[in-house]
């Protein structure tokens, strides 16, 4: 289910795909906090919709906020290939120093936590590494998207 909330002019694109990362201290005393404070902190989200209101100023977004439709979108992570099933749950193998790594991105992907089962919605396949340095075995999957 789709939510209305404001987020940064620059961000506000169809499929654009974001953490929401809480409340800024520059948001003390602004008028539109309710509408602009209102996603879950941590949670990735998908913009599904723009609204044609026009741009308000704010002190976090240099051009401005504007309002969105989003929704919890799904989350593209690497996790030990013999957990890695369609319809089963799985924690992330945990943090991985090797940040240069092509595939680091989704060994410690934005919007999932260590110690922490999701249910995988698919299983996509080889992650984008030739060899892992930290010799795990893995498998690229899709997380379900959290609900609301």
């Amino acid at each position: 289910m789709s939510k209305v909330t404001l987020i940064g002019e620059r961000l506000a694109e169809v499929g654009t795909e974001f953490v929401y990362g809480g409340e800024s201290t520059a948001c003390e005393g602004c008028p539109y906090r309710e509408q602009c404070l209102n996603l879950t902190e941590g949670r990735r989200y998908r913009v599904t919709g723009v609204r044609d209101s026009g741009t308000l100023e704010c002190a976090v977004h240099d051009t401005g906020v504007t309002a969105v439709e989003v929704e919890p979108a799904p989350v593209l992570a690497n996790v030990p290939t013999n957990a890695a099933y369609a319809g089963s749950k799985a924690e992330l193998a945990g943090p991985c120093p090797y940040t240069e790594c092509p595939s680091h991105e989704f060994c410690e992907p934005a919007g999932a936590e260590f110690d922490e089962e999701y249910q995988i919605t698919e299983v996509v396949g080889d992650p984008p590494h030739d060899y892992c340095m930290l010799d795990r075995e893995l498998t690229l999957v899709e997380f379900a998207a959290d609900e609301e």
